[in-house]
């Protein structure tokens, strides 16, 4: 496997835990955790590796998602 494959793996990983974690702390369905998290702008912020973001724990992430874009859990 070269570096983009694993990547691109690490990434998806990622993504699972966010939302299976985002699901669980906000008592949503996983559907619903899947469209807050790839409705928000960290999502964004994740695909494309902006400040190395993409390496912080995910429960750090959710947090950082809820703290900073309250208007897409309504």
């Amino acid at each position: 496997m070269n570096e983009e494959t694993l990547e691109h793996v690490y990434q998806e990983n990622l993504e699972e835990r966010i939302i299976g974690y985002l699901a669980k702390i906000c008592n949503f369905s996983y559907e619903k955790a899947m469209d807050v998290y790839y409705s928000s702008k960290l999502s964004d912020k994740i695909y494309l590796g902006k400040n190395g973001i993409q390496y912080l724990d995910y429960k750090v992430l959710v947090q950082i998602l809820l703290e900073t874009e309250k208007e897409l859990l309504d």
